[in-house]
């Protein structure tokens, strides 16, 4: 399943990358912005709030309660990737033909480098963690790990060892999820900045509902089961991406 998992964090938004150009002769360009703006305000910014936020003051505090650490997470992600999609759209994307692909291209960029960098690689690097595990090389591992590092590579070996099949195959299910949200969220946003006016909400509206999902997802996984939770959350992209099917409609040339 790890080996599935990698195969399929690659070939998926590679596969939906190449139908969109062949397709609709989206410029890759797009899907490379989009790509660019998840590692920048996601990967980078959110990141360093989170270094300052959580190792400040207050980050006992919200990482001791569900409802600040979901209420702080779900912001958090939903303001800077909003923010990062809203600017790159408004800004980088001016040029380019303002129908539904050029959204959806953006949304496979930015989704795809979040499946690809978070969870392809990941599968990768499990992959090689077990071998060398299962090749006896787990005590060199060990040995040759920082002191202070140790007790999380051990954690990281427990994990890889009691894992199920199934377990792996809920994280792909996630991935594909967390896809979907991010494809129907840059329709959203595109809209908002295609049409302006009266559709700038559907920028806020974004924000929102990406921080719904994600707080939701942290308050669930304490309370139900992984398998639950990933049934919730396929259910709230599913809805958010069908929003925006029904908004990529009204970006036609004439209408906008």
């Amino acid at each position: 399943m790890m080996a599935l998992n990698a195969v399929l964090g690659i070939a998926l938004p590679v596969v939906l990358a190449w139908w969109l150009v062949k397709k609709y002769k989206v410029n890759i360009r797009t899907i490379l912005i989009g790509a660019a703006v998840f590692i920048v305000f996601a990967l980078v910014l959110e990141t360093i709030l989170h270094q300052i936020v959580l190792k400040g003051p207050h980050g006992e505090a919200i990482m001791g309660n569900i409802w600040y650490y979901a209420l702080y997470g779900g912001l958090a992600a939903g303001v800077f990737e909003e923010t990062g999609r809203f600017l790159a759209m408004k800004f980088l994307l001016k040029n380019e033909p303002k129908e539904a692909p050029t959204a959806v291209a953006y949304g496979v960029g930015h989704g795809g480098a979040e499946m690809l960098i978070i969870f392809a690689l990941t599968m990768i690097s499990n992959l090689a963690l077990s071998a060398m595990i299962n090749g006896g090389q787990a005590d060199t591992i060990l040995s040759a790990a920082p002191a202070e590092a140790r007790a999380q590579v051990e954690a990281q070996f427990n994990q890889l060892e009691t894992a199920s099949a199934g377990a792996y195959l809920l994280g792909l299910w996630e991935r594909v999820s967390a896809l979907i949200l991010q494809l129907g969220l840059s329709v959203l946003v595109w809209t908002a900045v295609r049409k302006g006016g009266k559709w700038l909400w559907l920028f806020p509206a974004a924000i929102l509902l990406h921080f719904l999902v994600d707080g939701a997802a942290v308050i669930l996984a304490k309370s139900v089961s992984t398998a639950v939770v990933e049934i919730i959350i396929f259910c709230c992209a599913t809805a958010v991406g069908a929003i925006g099917f029904m908004l990529a409609k009204k970006l036609t040339p004439e209408q906008l």
